[in-house]
């Protein structure tokens, strides 16, 4: 499971050096693409097949599904950490999630999301009160 936040920096080449503590999980390779809130999904191969399968699920006949696969695969990029654990974020998922040097790369259970920090400091600022006034009906069961 990935938790937690990190504050690592994009260097000059697109490179990010993965937290440590997600670098087992992800050293035989991880697939990158398109998150919601212009974000990256950043998936174990073993997630992004689950997900893939999820995904194949999905009835053709559904234009909303057709478009959220369409988008989700065609951005997706698999990579392999190198010795460093540093994997290369192609420019077009930088720019899809408006990455500068200064990123935030969150855990968020199944999956990591890279954010760019300004970003993700605003989402939060903004979903910390939403947060704290959530109710059990958002999540049943919960508490």
């Amino acid at each position: 499971m990935f938790l937690g936040t990190y504050s690592p920096r994009l260097d000059e080449k697109g490179r990010l050096i993965l937290p440590a503590k997600y670098r087992e999980e992800l050293a035989e390779g991880l697939v990158l693409t398109r998150g919601q809130e212009r974000c990256l999904y950043v998936f174990s191969v073993r997630e992004f097949e689950r997900v893939h399968e999820q995904l194949r699920a999905a009835p053709l006949s559904s234009k909303q599904a057709r478009d959220y696969i369409r988008v989700f695969l065609s951005g997706a990029s698999d990579e392999v950490p190198d010795k460093q654990g540093r994997v290369t974020i192609p420019p077009p998922l930088r720019d899809y999630a408006g990455l500068d040097r200064e990123l935030a790369v969150i855990g968020a259970g199944t999956r990591v999301e890279i954010w760019d920090a300004q970003a993700w400091n605003e989402y939060l600022n903004e979903k910390e009160a939403v947060f704290s006034d959530t109710e059990e009906e958002v999540v049943p069961g919960l508490f």
